[in-house]
């Protein structure tokens, strides 16, 4: 077997197995997506050459020539440690954004996931955010989708909720959280809504299906999702309850001012007609 150790293969088999611990991948539930540099891609297969192309079917021309790892649709997060070369593979956009051409893996004929349209459409929009974007998680959080069942569905009062679940949310989501009502999933409808999402969030909830989560690094958007997945667990244990004690809004300004952090002041309820609050914009 190939050493993988120290690679992008490594760091998505070990995310994925993180995943399915929690029970948030369930059978083929959930599928990744990271951005590689030509150094990371040698350091996997130090002779790429073309297996075969692959159509994508849309066209996002500022991602020709970028290559991603990405997993194969069908396949079981538990197995990809087991079985990389199978369970997932390597696509360098080419045809003015329109195509790809499979580098490495997928060797048992299979495809991307079929969520494929959803991540490059979310990477394309967190490049033109953030220069260092790399990493689309999409997962299947119990207690995130559980709150899309009971909650109001847009992104003033899902993020405000979560906001006052517990201190850490504001500090680790203060771009809030994007939200998008069921809709069917595996299509370029849902992908290029969730990309508009992308645009001002690193969070995007599906109603009734799961989360995108965006980073610079594996840690990173995993560690948006679970902070937000906490958040939500807390929500629905208590919201049977009468609540003695809260985090209000003016508690939120006060928070993000102590931390000189930006947020989106629009998610608050503070008599102020700025979207973002703070000293610099969220990225």
């Amino acid at each position: 077997m190939i050493d993988y150790k120290g690679t992008a293969v490594e760091d998505l088999y070990e995310t994925a197995l993180n995943i399915y611990s929690k029970g948030w991948a369930e059978r083929n539930g959930g599928n990744i997506s990271c951005l590689l540099s030509e150094e990371e891609l040698a350091a996997i297969a130090d002779k790429a050459g073309v297996i075969r192309k692959i159509p994508l079917g849309l066209r996002l021309p500022a991602l020709e020539g970028k290559i991603f790892l990405a997993t194969g649709t069908g396949k079981y997060f538990k197995n990809m440690k087991k079985s990389p070369e199978t369970c997932m593979g390597i696509v360098r956009i080419c045809g003015g954004g329109t195509e790809g051409e499979l580098l490495w893996g997928l060797n048992d004929g299979g495809n991307f996931t079929s969520e494929l349209a959803s991540h490059l459409y979310s990477h394309d929009a967190r490049l033109k955010q953030d220069k260092n974007h790399k990493v689309i998680v999409h997962t299947h959080p119990t207690n995130l989708i559980s709150m899309t069942f009971v909650h109001k569905m847009n992104e003033k009062d899902f993020t405000n909720t979560l906001w006052k679940m517990c201190t850490e949310c504001l500090l680790v989501f203060p771009d809030g959280i994007g939200v998008i009502p069921w809709m069917i999933s595996a299509n370029n409808a849902i992908g290029k809504l969730t990309a508009e999402k992308m645009e001002e969030h690193r969070l995007v909830v599906w109603g009734q299906h799961g989360i995108y989560g965006s980073g610079e690094n594996f840690d990173e958007a995993l560690g948006l999702i679970e902070t937000a997945e906490k958040a939500a667990e807390i929500y629905l244990k208590i919201r049977q309850f009468p609540i003695e004690e809260s985090i209000g809004d003016g508690d939120l300004k006060d928070l993000a001012e102590a931390y000189r952090l930006s947020f989106r002041a629009d998610y608050l309820d503070l008599g102020t007609t700025e979207k973002i609050y703070g000293c610099k914009k969220s990225s």
